[in-house]
């Protein structure tokens, strides 16, 4: 893995470049796979064919992700934080329309899932990125 903004090869794990101190989702003109110069407004890199990922808009937190779902993971809030908004309604629906009809126990049963979610996406397992392919920070 390379720095995005200063091209110096990372740790996979780093959460920051030690050479430039910059966060290692942040910049455009280096690519992460094969730390070629590339054009800012690229989407591909022309040496290696990686698919760049470019930073839109502040990164979302994991923590803050993770705590809506612990919380309020049966209503899908964490996924609309998130940008999966396509889940997330779906979670919503299910917790509050079929949970009328069935006496709460989907609601339950969403809440769950929205727990587990909540507590994984903490630990960084499974819900790594937002919507936009942005890494949780």
């Amino acid at each position: 893995m390379y720095c995005r903004h200063c091209g110096k090869e990372l740790n996979e794990n780093a959460d920051y470049c030690t050479s430039c101190g910059v966060s290692t989702n942040k910049g455009n003109a280096y690519c992460s796979f094969c730390g070629a110069v590339t054009n800012e407004a690229a989407d591909v890199c022309v040496k290696c064919g990686a698919k760049l990922k470019k930073l839109n808009g502040e990164p979302k937190s994991k923590i803050v992700a993770g705590l809506l779902g612990v919380f309020l993971g049966a209503f899908g809030i964490h996924r609309f934080y998130l940008g999966y908004t396509t889940i997330g309604v779906v979670q919503l629906i299910l917790s509050v329309l079929l949970g009328f009809f069935t006496c709460g126990v989907t609601t339950a049963i969403v809440g769950l899932w929205g727990f587990i979610e909540g507590i994984l996406i903490i630990c960084g397992t499974v819900i790594t990125t937002d919507s936009d392919g942005n890494l949780l920070q």
